[in-house]
C-alpha cells in the first residue's frame, strides 16, 4: 500500500518507525488548512512562515517523545497548537488579530476556483473583497470563529476546542458575526440609496 493512502494516525506509526515520507505526506495534507489559519491570525507573512515551522517542530518533538495521544484528530491537534502559538504571538507583541487581505497575500486566493468566464471572477472578486471589509469590521471574538469555521473549515466542535469556550458560546459568537453583518449590509444599503 502506498504511503499516500494511510491515514494520519498510520502516517505518524510509519513515521515513528522511521519513515520520513510518511510525515511528510502528513505535512503535506494539512499544510494548507494550517498555514492558512495561521497568516489569517498574524497578517503577516514571515511570521506566519515562522510560526508554522515552529508548529511543526513542536509537533515533531511531541511524535518523537511519544507524547501524542490517538483519540482526536492529527490536525484538530496541529490546529490547536498553531492557535496557541498564534495566541503566544499575540501576547508577545499586545495586538489583537485583523483580517484584512494584504497585496502579497488573499484569503480568496487559495480556495478552490472552477474556471469561470472573467465576469464570475470579476463578480466574485467583488465579493469576496465586500466580505472581508464585513469581516474585518467584527468584534475579535466573532472574527475568530468566522475566520476558523468559513476559512479554516472547522467545526464548531473544534473551534470550541481549539478556542477553549464552550460550543453554544462558539455558536453564539458565530449566531452575532452573522447578525452584526447583516446589519452592516443593511446599513450600506440604505445609505447607497
Amino acid at each position: 500500500m502506498s504511503v499516500l493512502n494511510l491515514t494520519d494516525q498510520e502516517l505518524i506509526k510509519e513515521y515513528l518507525k522511521g519513515n520520513e515520507k510518511a510525515f511528510e505526506v502528513l505535512l503535506n495534507r494539512h499544510r494548507d488548512k494550517i498555514y492558512t489559519s495561521i497568516y489569517l491570525f498574524v497578517k503577516d507573512r514571515d511570521k506566519a512562515d515562522d510560526i508554522f515551522q515552529d508548529v511543526f517542530i513542536k509537533i515533531i518533538n511531541t511524535l518523537r517523545k511519544g507524547r501524542y495521544n490517538h483519540e482526536g484528530k492529527f490536525v484538530q491537534w496541529a490546529m490547536r497548537i498553531s492557535y496557541n502559538m498564534c495566541v503566544d504571538n499575540f501576547r508577545k507583541n499586545r495586538r489583537r488579530t485583523k483580517v484584512s487581505a494584504t497585496e502579497t497575500f488573499d484569503i480568496f486566493d487559495v480556495l478552490e476556483n472552477q474556471d469561470d468566464n472573467q465576469e464570475t471572477i470579476m463578480i466574485k472578486n467583488q465579493s469576496h473583497k465586500k466580505i472581508k471589509e464585513l469581516v474585518d469590521q467584527l468584534p475579535p471574538e466573532q472574527r475568530e470563529v468566522v475566520i476558523l469555521r468559513h476559512y479554516a473549515d472547522m467545526s464548531f466542535k473544534e473551534i470550541s476546542l481549539l478556542t477553549r469556550v464552550s460550543i453554544n458560546t462558539a455558536l453564539g459568537r458565530m449566531r452575532y458575526a452573522l447578525i452584526n453583518m447583516r446589519k452592516m449590509v443593511g446599513e450600506k444599503e440604505y445609505l447607497l440609496k
